[in-house]
């Protein structure tokens, strides 16, 4: 998928260094629920966290951005769900329509895949990110009230999802 100069493509093994880049370079408390990363980093991608499971927005030559959608349990059950479990976006692409193309191609994905509906997790205050996920047509499902805690404040955990059916 080509947005404009944004090529979305299925993630490869040799993006690890610069996915984990990315990943260092725009932590922030607005999204993230781990601790900052310190050196020794730990591998971007493991038996958890496989290339096949992410797409990579790319501009001019380099990875601005990803997304990662896996399904949200092992359980035949919720087969026809998937979950995006991180979208960024470097700071340099932010603003040129990357996430907005990052989170279609994940609805596309999650449609080939066979799911009829995907959902996600983000923080309350992240209200960029919620806005987003709004225009796409994601609708709040649930609040966790206070689910994290950053420096003494309370963070919501809001669970949004959308059908992927006409």
């Amino acid at each position: 998928m080509k947005v404009s100069e944004t090529l979305i493509r299925q993630a490869a093994g040799g993006d690890e260094d610069a996915l984990g880049a990315l990943d260092r370079d725009t932590w922030s408390t607005l999204h993230a629920v781990l601790p900052a990363p310190v050196p020794p980093y730990e591998p971007f991608f493991d038996e958890r966290h496989r290339p096949e499971d992410y797409l990579v927005a790319v501009r001019g030559g380099t990875v601005v951005g990803y997304v990662r959608v896996v399904p949200p349990t092992p359980l035949a059950s919720n087969a026809h769900v998937r979950q995006i479990q991180g979208l960024v976006v470097a700071g340099s692409a932010r603003g040129r329509g990357v996430a907005r193309a990052l989170l279609r191609a994940a609805m596309d994905k999650a449609r080939a895949d066979g799911a009829a509906r995907i959902t996600l997790r983000v923080l309350g205050h992240n209200a960029p990110a919620r806005a987003l996920y709004a225009s796409e047509g994601f609708a709040v499902e649930g609040v966790l009230p206070g689910e994290f805690l950053f420096d003494g404040v309370s963070v919501d955990d809001v669970l949004m999802g959308r059908s992927l059916t006409p």
